[in-house]
């Protein structure tokens, strides 16, 4: 292990006492986090996320944000100046990485590849607990990959770093033993399935246009394929290539509207969206409030479209969405509304699928026909 830990920040020995409290820190990690102080991984500026967009925090506000259970934000625009202002780049949510450190098990001497170097933090962690030597970090964005050597530089460690799209991993260094994500992804690319070692884990926040996001720890299987459960939601910023195209407004000389008895409310909880997510493929889903009333928005690529809330629907274009929905909420129900834990993901050389229960249970996708009502 990389000796000369900093020097304990009263704050963060408070973060890390509040983690270790709520079982997230094992004594090990404790003793990493207490010596890894997150304000020297913060830039400035920094922002705070908000519903309707970010926030810059200064002063005391900065120093609170930074040792409170939130993200920071540390980057907007992809760095491009006079943009609207939306996140790109954050240091996480402390919580949820010490979810995510805690499921990938790693120990002293474990190869870790890292996609997405961000400020560097997570690295750090990870080299005070297996080794500098050990810790592969892969970063897209130039800048942000030489703010976190300078970062990790200052704490006196010095992992392998490389500005490449993450995507495609770190072939050079492969096979590893523990491969993490800190952007969600839309699919398990190959090729960083293919860098992990046999009885190797992959952990990684799963992003779908029918849900915001689940963390998914992936185990290789005798047979190549990783398979693995859900463990917990967790609404991370996608890998850049795996952003999601805005859809155009539907067309409003098509609008339907009627009464329904489904409440929104009851398409909210992450174990529908991940059941929905499989059976109704490339169909999104997205929540609010309109008027303080909990709404619920549905679009598909074919111009199809849905908005529901405080009772009555108004559905556009060639299929009721609406009506699918409350077909699979329905399933849901009659499935016993299963959480998140009971649903995992299954990643082969022809793609991935989800299931419920067991590898073998998979949540097969509406047919043409089912999705038709016929």
């Amino acid at each position: 292990m990389t000796t000369h830990p900093s020097p304990a920040h009263l704050g963060q020995a408070a973060l890390a006492r509040g983690l270790a409290e709520s079982g997230l820190l094992s004594p090990q990690w404790r003793e990493v986090w207490e010596c890894t102080p997150r304000h020297r991984f913060i830039p400035d500026p920094a922002w705070k996320q908000l519903r309707r967009g970010c926030e810059l925090v200064t002063g005391r506000e900065r120093e609170d944000l930074i040792y409170s259970d939130e993200p920071v934000v540390t980057q907007l625009d992809n760095g491009e100046p006079g943009g609207p202002g939306i996140a790109t780049s954050s240091n996480s949510m402390p919580s949820m990485v010490a979810r995510q450190l805690c499921a990938l098990d790693v120990r002293p001497g474990h190869r870790v590849l890292e996609i997405g170097t961000a400020t560097g933090y997570v690295a750090a962690l990870l080299c005070r607990r297996v080794g500098e030597e050990n810790v592969y970090s892969v970063e897209i964005d130039g800048v942000l990959g030489a703010q976190a050597r300078a970062n990790l530089a200052g704490e006196g460690l010095y992992p392998t770093l490389r500005v490449t799209d993450g995507e495609m991993g770190l072939a050079d260094h492969a096979p590893y033993d523990r491969i993490l994500s800190t952007c969600a992804l839309r699919e398990v690319p190959l090729s960083l399935a293919d860098q992990l070692a046999p009885d190797g884990v992959l952990v990684a926040p799963m992003t779908d246009a029918f849900y915001g996001g689940a963390t998914v720890r992936l185990a290789r299987q005798a047979n190549g394929d990783l398979s693995g459960p859900f463990f917990h939601g967790a609404s991370y910023m996608p890998m850049r290539s795996h952003r999601l195209e805005k859809l155009g407004p539907p067309d409003t000389t098509t609008a339907r509207h009627r009464q329904t008895n489904l409440d929104p409310e009851r398409l909210y909880p992450l174990g529908f969206a991940l059941y929905g997510s499989a059976r109704l493929p490339g169909v999104r889903m997205t929540h609010g409030f309109h008027q303080d009333v909990r709404t619920v928005w549905l679009q598909a690529e074919d111009d199809s479209a849905a908005v529901a809330g405080g009772g009555t629907v108004t559905v556009y274009g060639p299929r009721d969405l609406w009506a699918e929905a409350e077909e699979v909420e329905a399933e849901y129900g009659a499935r016993g509304r299963p959480d998140t834990p009971a649903f995992g993901l299954t990643v082969t050389s022809h793609g991935q699928h989800l299931w419920l229960h067991a590898p073998t249970e998979v949540i097969c996708a509406k047919s043409p026909g089912e999705a038709a009502g016929l």
